[in-house]
């Protein structure tokens, strides 16, 4: 049994398998979903489908099987909204791991994070959650990265830090779950609004605008929820919103720039702003928050408003204080 099982073999349980692997400390295996594309990243040491030019080390085995469900430190790298069933599928198998989720968004059936997910999935399991500024080919590349992994368990967190460091690859200690995973969560919706700010032709200063206010939805949302505002200042959300609304590497950016040139994004790209707009939207409703960028967000990607439409209501509303 391996001591770090990442789950999901996508670009960036890709990357962060690699990297662990390639370290030469602890015993990594990447799980793939589909046998098939196991044998094939085993046979060519590479995930030309995600990540395509980036060799695997050899000493990450890739596989299929359940028993890579119960290594001591499971790293989840899914989409938000398959995190809930993969986890109760192959519950029997996990045990007391540590459960660390490496996705972003909040999940639109129960209105919960990766962390309150793996709660209720996996109940003997010890929850962590690995977010901030990253992209999964910078990861892969070896580039200096740097990311929060929060856990609200001290102790356990130290461990999972030290276990999950590597020499390009700095954590930061956080036991504020809550706050790391929100701000990792809704940057995503702002992401895809800036997308659409730049794609319609409004601009840097319309940009800088959306971040900002954003920023402030976000900081609302998490301290209503039990986060604190010292995380959402940090990498898991001050840094991952910096990152996200400004780069065409974000998928979330780039689907908001297609939106915003009134093009038709490409299908098939997991774009997890989308569900955790309208999952955000519940949450804020319950606690009588107002977030009308988010609310934008959510009319824009179902269709409901242009980009145009949506920037006209988010300027009409009624000027107040900072």
């Amino acid at each position: 049994m391996s001591d770090i099982s990442v789950i999901g073999a996508g670009a960036f349980g890709t990357a962060l398998a690699s990297q662990l692997a390639g370290e030469n400390g602890p015993t990594v295996t990447l799980w793939a979903r589909d046998p098939e594309q196991a044998a094939v990243m085993n046979e060519t040491r590479e995930n030309a489908k995600s990540l395509p030019g980036v060799a695997l080390p050899p000493e990450l085995a890739v596989v299929n099987d359940n028993g890579a469900f119960a290594a001591p430190i499971l790293i989840m790298a899914t989409p938000m909204q398959t995190l809930s069933g993969l986890l109760e599928t192959y519950r029997e198998h996990i045990g007391e791991s540590c459960v660390v989720a490496a996705c972003k968004g909040v999940d639109l059936e129960r209105a919960k994070g990766p962390t309150g997910i793996i709660e209720g999935a996996a109940r003997k399991a010890i929850p962590a959650i690995l977010t901030g500024p990253s992209f999964a080919v910078d990861i892969a590349r070896g580039l200096p990265t740097a990311l929060t992994l929060a856990c609200a368990d001290k102790r356990t967190g130290e461990m999972l830090q030290s276990a999950l460091s590597t020499s390009t690859l700095r954590l930061y200690l956080s036991t504020d779950p809550i706050g790391a995973e929100l701000g990792g969560a809704l940057k995503n919706v702002i992401a895809i609004a800036c997308g659409a700010c730049i794609g319609a032709g409004f601009g840097e200063s319309a940009r800088a605008a959306l971040m900002t206010r954003g920023f402030a939805e976000i900081s609302r949302l998490a301290s209503a929820l039990g986060g604190k505002k010292e995380t959402l200042a940090g990498l898991s959300g001050f840094g991952d919103l910096a990152l996200t609304c400004t780069s065409e590497k974000s998928r979330n950016f780039r689907h908001g720039l297609a939106l915003g040139r009134g093009e038709t994004p490409p299908a098939g790209v997991t774009t997890e702003g989308i569900a955790t707009a309208e999952a955000t939207l519940r949450l804020a409703s319950r606690r009588k928050l107002e977030m009308p960028i988010t609310e934008a967000v959510a009319a824009l990607t179902t269709g409901t408003l242009s980009a145009g439409e949506a920037m006209a209501v988010l300027l009409s509303r009624p000027l107040t204080r900072e």
